[in-house]
């Protein structure tokens, strides 16, 4: 297996770099590296930029207005849009349900939904987890009862990213309480601005509202809002996960933040001298790079097991655990760094406009909120807990 990239690769790598220099806007970019937050306009204003270029679907295919990259060429692309600090994209709508309407939703929704998801015209959130139903998602209590041509849905959903921003909300719902629990799951499209939904925002540790709790209350859903059969959404849903957790491990931003911890550890002093040229914290850095220098050459494997047709399995777990493991000992080094900065935390200050002054050196507040922010990574996505009960299985066959 050859993990080196083809001169064809490497001149799609050229392109992607030569794109980013010309239209990323330095706005963005200085945002997104000085750690401040990102607002719903600044993340549009992004997805437009790629929309105009055909970019955005990155792992669409051609026919539905997708790049129709290879596995490799989205790993190229996650790395430079990482590298130049360019937002993220927003996943709910483009990896996420984009996808799954391909495979399993009605001609009618694909040609519906999947333009208004390129052009921005819907902005998705996901509903999956419930106070009961997180790492046991079979455990989905929200019902949806069907009344002639619409579903009478109530319930609760919770931990809902961004779903402040969302004017749709992909969910699964209980619709039937027979047999085995993932058999009465179903899959359902719900306008967010529909009678008896209500989104009650969550402040998370770093002081931003980032995630929600959703609660619906007799709120009427078409029918024809039902992706795929009645009852079949646990199928779907594990489609989906598939989906979210090919990424999940994050080398591109595990590398940005390693370059940022050895910035700050260039910068912060200790006894006269950088804190990197202390030989205990060195060989921590050291380490965790060793680490992900492992992980990253695991994660080109799997690629390129992928582009020659092959499904990855468990390693898609093994990825989600090192590589949330890996980001979260890169954002403990850097909290460490800073010191005594790191605990007047000023969330305020990383408002855009804000006049609120942080406390200490400008790198300190964004390391100590990636701290506080990251360690849910560990958790979404599907546990790491659960991620190495999926190795046991599928490896060890324990």
């Amino acid at each position: 297996m050859d993990l080196s990239y083809t001169d064809e690769q490497k001149a799609f790598r050229d392109e992607v770099r030569s794109f980013l220099a010309d239209n990323l806007p330095t706005r963005l970019s200085d945002k997104v590296s000085a750690g401040k937050r990102l607002t719903k306009q600044d993340y549009e204003e992004w997805h437009a930029i790629l929309n105009q270029r055909g970019w955005l679907g990155v792992t669409w295919p051609r026919e539905h207005g997708g790049t129709g990259w290879d596995s490799v060429q989205r790993h190229i692309f996650e790395e430079e849009t990482t590298r130049a600090s360019a937002p993220r994209i927003v996943p709910f709508g483009i990896a996420m349900l984009g996808p799954v309407l391909m495979k399993f939703g009605s001609e009618a929704q694909k040609a519906h939904y999947l333009p208004r998801i390129l052009n921005g015209d819907d902005w998705w959130c996901q509903g999956y987890s419930e106070p009961g139903a997180g790492s046991d998602l079979a455990n989905v209590q929200t019902s949806a009862v069907r009344d002639g041509d619409d579903y009478i849905v109530n319930g609760q959903k919770t931990w809902t990213t961004l779903g402040q921003h969302a004017d749709w909300i992909f969910c699964l719902v209980r619709t039937s309480k027979e047999g085995k629990r993932q058999e009465g799951i179903s899959f359902l499209l719900i306008d967010m601005n529909s009678p008896g939904v209500e989104v009650r925002p969550i402040v998370l540790i770093d002081g931003e509202p980032e995630v929600n709790e959703v609660w619906f209350k007799d709120v009427r859903v078409p029918a024809a809002n039902l992706v795929g059969e009645e009852n079949k959404g646990w199928t779907y849903a594990k489609y989906l996960l598939t989906h979210e957790r090919t990424n999940i491990a994050g080398v591109g931003f595990a590398r940005a933040g390693l370059a940022a911890l050895k910035r700050i550890a260039g910068e912060q002093m200790q006894n006269g001298k950088p804190l990197i040229e202390n030989p205990f914290f060195a060989a921590k850095v050291a380490q965790v790079e060793i680490d992900l220098m492992a992980m990253a050459t695991t994660n080109l494997r799997t690629i390129a097991a992928a582009a020659e047709g092959q499904a990855p399995g468990a390693e898609s777990s093994m990825l989600k655990v090192k590589g949330t493991v890996i980001r979260q000992q890169i954002n403990a080094l850097a909290k460490q760094a800073v010191g005594p900065y790191a605990a007047p935390f000023v969330s305020e200050a990383l408002d855009e406009g804000s006049n609120v002054e942080p406390v200490g050196p400008a790198y300190a507040l964004p390391a100590t909120q990636a701290y506080f922010n990251n360690r849910k990574l560990s958790i979404y996505g599907g546990s790491n807990e659960v991620q190495r009960a999926i190795i046991s299985k599928a490896i060890l066959e324990l």
